[in-house]
């Protein structure tokens, strides 16, 4: 793949990985609308595993708290933080690996990778978001989490493999549903997108790996290191700009993104 054309690929998905935008919409149109090659899985990979790296490092504390109580979910005991922020997080990636596997395994998940689809999804989902986000005062902390909630959060990310949607944008709408802060529910989605791109890469992976070459190979590593700096720099703004600003500027890019691809699909 041309380096200008990775380049663009990775910064689009890096940025917008973890706004409240659809990466996976962005990546799906960036062929479509621009002429540009198709990035294929191998792209498609590499920089979900930057974006991973991003998240990881950003959010390393809760990161590390999850990881160090791993050992004491796998003898069936969730008594301290770290076991069950780790039985949380697996309870609510659940949802989206079955319905993700159903997707694929139908090739449901094709079918849905259209303008109109993409539309729809960025224009109905956004006025979701700020309806959620406007609806009244919230101020739970995101220390509150719950099991039901674990599950309520799953069901809304699963929701997210319709392309257009925004995997951070959807949980982000469900967490503000459920009464948590800005910050706090930004913080939920973002934790939440750990298990979620893994399992993701995992699923993908394997077929990656059959099919890569030596130049697949090199444009893949590019993409992934370009994701990184570009989603962690990304990541960085938005939970800063959280403390003093709402979610309705991606609100207005979403809708106004989502009544032109409508024109463009039904023009």
């Amino acid at each position: 793949m041309i380096l200008w054309n990775l380049i663009l690929l990775a910064l689009v998905q890096g940025i917008t990985e973890f706004l409240p935008v659809s990466s996976s919409g962005h990546l799906i149109l960036m062929p479509n609308l621009t002429g540009l090659e198709d990035q294929g899985p191998v792209i498609d990979v590499a920089v979900h595993l930057g974006s991973l790296g991003a998240v990881v490092l950003y959010f390393w504390s809760e990161v590390r708290l999850a990881l160090g109580g791993i050992p004491r979910l796998l003898t069936g005991r969730i008594d301290t933080p770290g076991a069950r922020l780790a039985f949380l997080l697996m309870i609510a990636t659940i949802p989206v690996i079955l319905v993700g596997l159903i997707l694929h395994l139908t090739g449901l998940s094709d079918a849905m990778r259209s303008v109109a689809v993409i539309g729809w999804a960025m224009l109905l989902f956004g006025v979701v978001l700020y309806w959620a986000d406007q609806r009244g005062p919230q101020a739970r902390p995101d220390t509150d989490w719950s099991l039901r909630e674990a599950v309520i959060l799953g069901l809304w990310q699963a929701v997210a493999l319709i392309p257009g949607t925004s995997r951070s944008g959807i949980t982000i709408t469900g967490a503000r549903l459920l009464g948590y802060d800005r910050e706090s529910a930004a913080r939920l989605s973002m934790l939440m997108s750990i298990p979620t791109i893994a399992a993701s890469g995992i699923l993908l992976g394997g077929e990656v790996i059959v099919t890569a070459d030596a130049q697949a190979a090199r444009d893949g590593a590019i993409a992934a290191v370009l994701a990184f700096v570009s989603a962690l720099a990304a990541l960085a703004v938005m939970m800063r700009l959280l403390k003093t600003v709402s979610f309705t500027p991606y609100v207005l890019y979403r809708i106004a993104l989502g009544i032109v691809l409508l024109w463009v699909a039904y023009a």
